[in-house]
């Protein structure tokens, strides 16, 4: 516990396979007790958010909440950052009045520059590169359908963006084996992957990055799957859905070739006819909506260990 008091969680890479697991057992228990421990009474965090937000600004508001702490809601644009003033000043200015900031930002740098000039802990709430807080969720979810990560295979289909390099990197960290599929020129980032296969080596999880969706979700115990045009690339969205569409949109037919059990996940929000078709995402075996609750789990889980 005292490992992660305190620490910034701006990627997965920053953490151990133990912490990882730390902090899933932490949200495991938190979200079958009625009564939430105040762990955060007297604390507030600030949320500051440059991108648009459902799930992170609910789950983290509520999060905060529930365990007796104060959050406070910080648009971008409302701040003294829409007027010029610089990343370091804001951090240095909230470092004296808030316990942690959580923030979702366009670029993982400014993340970096936060975390440079406050003493308190950044959490990132997504960024370009990373979105550590979503897998958290994903892993949570795995365990709550199939009891255990360590040996099982998830096939990542789609865009090679953020949510497919954290996955990569805690998979790889907790012994998920993943296979990401994905057109030439739209994999994940090499440094994910090269993160990924060096604690695969530790794990045992196997890595792989192809091209044929058949190929990835062969044997998969989950299909995983985002939007093929994610916040800031609107202007190649006819590109993209054009290169997408229909080879690599998760379908009944490509479940069909996972394993009898797989399930299917989704960070949403989801772009029904593209990535995903709705007879899949309203699927019996379609765990997005825990899924997407379990946001609020590790949330709590990750909070209630950094603060």
């Amino acid at each position: 516990m005292a490992g992660l008091k305190g620490r910034d969680i701006l990627s997965l890479v920053e953490l151990s396979p133990s912490e990882i697991n730390l902090i899933l057992k932490r949200a495991s228990i938190l979200a079958r007790q009625k009564r939430v421990p105040q762990r955060l009474k007297g604390k507030t965090v600030a949320m500051i958010f440059q991108k648009p937000s459902t799930r992170t600004r609910i789950s983290f508001e509520t999060a905060v909440a529930q365990l007796g702490g104060h959050p406070i809601y910080l648009s971008w644009n409302e701040m003294q950052l829409g007027r010029g003033e610089t990343i370091s000043d804001t951090a240095r200015v909230l470092n004296r009045y808030v316990d942690a900031i959580m923030a979702r930002v366009y670029s993982h740098d400014d993340l970096v520059v936060l975390a440079e000039n406050a003493d308190v802990p950044i959490v990132n709430g997504l960024s370009d590169k990373h979105h550590p807080c979503q897998i958290l969720a994903d892993l949570l979810t795995l365990i709550q359908y199939k009891k255990h990560l360590k040996g099982l295979k998830l096939a990542y289909i789609g865009d090679g963006n953020n949510v497919c390099n954290s996955l990569l990197i805690g998979c790889a960290k907790t012994g998920v084996s993943i296979a990401v599929a994905r057109p030439l020129g739209y994999g994940p980032d090499p440094e994910a992957v090269k993160h990924a296969k060096e604690a695969g080596e530790t794990s045992g999880a196997s890595i792989s990055i192809v091209e044929d969706p058949l190929e990835a979700v062969e044997a998969a115990d989950a299909i995983y799957t985002d939007t093929f045009v994610s916040m800031g690339m609107e202007k190649e969205k006819e590109t993209r859905l054009s290169t997408f569409t229909p080879k690599y949109q998760v379908n009944r037919e490509l479940l069909s070739h996972a394993k009898p059990g797989a399930i299917f996940l989704h960070c949403l929000p989801a772009h029904r006819g593209e990535e995903i078709t709705n007879d899949v995402i309203d699927d019996p075996r379609s765990a997005v909506w825990d899924e997407a609750e379990n946001r609020l789990h590790t949330a709590k889980g990750l909070l209630s260990l950094i603060l």
